[in-house]
């Protein structure tokens, strides 16, 4: 397959980094030493989401790195791209994403510049998610985004409902799938893209704002901590194999 025209590190925690670096091999992208130092990277993808100061702490190392031209894509499910940005020696390279795993189901990303990009940081991140076949939006710079934040809401009251005995997590995701037409119902649909990222989410915004209608279900909050993330891990709102 013909190369393509980014040279790429991938760093971060969670099975997003795993099936990001999956698909752009597949689509011809040069995949340096990701343990390389001093790389001339034109493109580096940050993960990390449920730990921020191991986010915090990764970003400021990474940097230390890279050449000032190089563009950092960083997740910004918990955190606003502004305030990653402000952790860096050049803030105006970076330019915040949100996508939920897996990697391969998202046909659309979102980007947040924060306010310290530069718009040229902007383009190239754009032109890199093109490239490896995503449709973009470019969206205002906020915890979760769009797709993410209320995708997150739905899935916390879900919770709630479940955990108010309202009715079964079956019963819930059928509702859900054969009322509104939804792909999956709510509670698969978590275990599916992981809770560890969904409780991000939440979490992220209930600091932020202070509201309480973003405040994680209680449920949701004991599953991260007893690392039932879903699918990936085996156990969250259902058991698998």
């Amino acid at each position: 397959m013909k190369t393509k025209s980014f040279t790429v590190k991938v760093a971060g925690e969670g099975s997003l980094a795993d099936s990001i670096i999956a698909q752009l091999r597949e689509t011809g992208h040069q995949l340096e030493d990701q343990s390389a130092v001093n790389a001339n990277f034109d493109i580096v993808i940050e993960t990390t989401n449920l730990d921020i100061d191991q986010k915090k702490k990764l970003l400021v190392e990474i940097e230390k790195t890279l050449p000032k031209e190089t563009v950092i894509l960083s997740t910004c499910l918990g955190v606003t791209a502004t305030e990653t940005a402000s952790w860096l020696q050049h803030p105006e390279r970076l330019v915040g994403f949100a996508a939920f795993f897996p990697w391969e189901d998202c046909e659309l990303v979102e980007l947040a510049p924060a306010l310290q990009t530069e718009k040229e940081n902007v383009e190239k991140a754009k032109q890199f998610f093109e490239e490896v076949g995503k449709e973009v939006e470019v969206v205002e710079d906020g915890v979760g985004l769009v797709f993410p934040r209320i995708l997150s809401l739905i899935i916390n009251e879900a919770a709630f409902a479940l955990t108010e005995g309202v009715a079964s997590a079956e019963d819930i995701d059928k509702a859900m799938m054969k009322g509104t037409n939804y792909p999956m119902g709510p509670l698969r649909w978590a275990d599916h893209i992981g809770i560890d990222d969904v409780y991000t989410v939440l979490a992220g915004l209930f600091k932020e704002t202070g509201e309480d209608r973003y405040r994680p279900a209680p449920f949701i909050k004991k599953m991260v901590y007893a690392k039932w993330f879903g699918k990936k891990t085996g156990r969250g709102f259902y058991q698998y194999d």
